[in-house]
């Protein structure tokens, strides 16, 4: 398939599936990518399977519906980054784009969940979902970043909702919207106070159960906060792409992701 619809803009679909080989390694059954969303293996580590989407075009631009599955099926391991970052892009179509992604974690698995930032760029609209649903003893790192504009010029609308569900119950659903139209506040000083770049890490561990993080600034512009259930969340805001992924870094390892 190649993905393609009209006058409707593009619809693409990617599916990753992990499981666990019975030679303590993680095999991938599913690996299907269509249109602009390529799927491909690359080597690992240990039990891990690493997968990279590849961007076979620009966009999504206005009219396009971009869908990713990824799960880590129960005892996988399974890591999936990008190629490049994500350029939302104006189309000819006016309606917006949209790019949902599900995560599912069994039992025993983990997921880590990596890609490289999501630009919006003047003009554009995107709402992006990420719904993560794991089960009681899975594993989650999950980064989302997001940069409101290109170098000087003013951001596009983006609207983004992460949901977050562990055996069921969920622990995190919140939703962020910037740029034109958006909620009054935005980028005002209880918002993004003028940073053009925002992001977050959602941490899942069973061992956060006994043990939670302590609430508390990781940096200048980096919060840690304990979610209701075995999880914690970094929010972080900067003046660039690249600030914000040192702090979210800095996180991670504070975190010891």
């Amino acid at each position: 398939m190649d993905g393609m619809t009209a006058p409707g803009g593009v619809r693409a679909r990617a599916s990753i599936v992990a499981r666990g080989d019975g030679r303590g390694g993680t095999a991938l059954p599913v690996l299907e990518g269509e249109g602009p969303l390529a799927v491909r293996r690359t080597r690992g580590s240990g039990a891990e399977a690493r997968v990279m989407l590849v961007g076979a075009m620009s966009g999504p631009l206005g009219g396009d519906h971009f869908s990713v599955d990824a799960e880590a099926a129960p005892g996988a391991r399974l890591r999936v980054g990008s190629a490049a970052a994500t350029l939302a892009l104006p189309g000819q179509d006016k309606a917006g784009a949209r790019y949902d992604v599900r995560l599912t974690v069994g039992d025993d698995a983990e997921l880590h969940w990596l890609p490289e930032q999501l630009i919006s760029a003047h003009g554009s609209e995107l709402c992006v979902t990420t719904r993560a649903d794991l089960a009681a003893t899975g594993r989650l790192l999950l980064r989302e970043e997001q940069v409101l504009g290109r170098s000087g010029e003013e951001p596009g609308r983006l609207t983004s909702r992460l949901t977050v569900r562990i055996a069921g119950r969920c622990v995190l659903d919140q939703e962020l919207a910037c740029g034109p139209g958006a909620p009054g506040g935005w980028d005002g000083p209880a918002g993004l106070a003028g940073h053009r770049a925002v992001g977050q890490l959602v941490v899942v561990r069973p061992e956060f159960a006994a043990e939670p993080p302590k609430a508390r600034t990781l940096a200048q512009g980096a919060a840690v906060m304990s979610l209701a259930g075995p999880a914690a969340l970094v929010t972080a805001v900067a003046p660039d792409g690249l600030r914000l992924r040192r702090l979210l870094d800095e996180a991670s390892a504070a975190l010891g992701c």
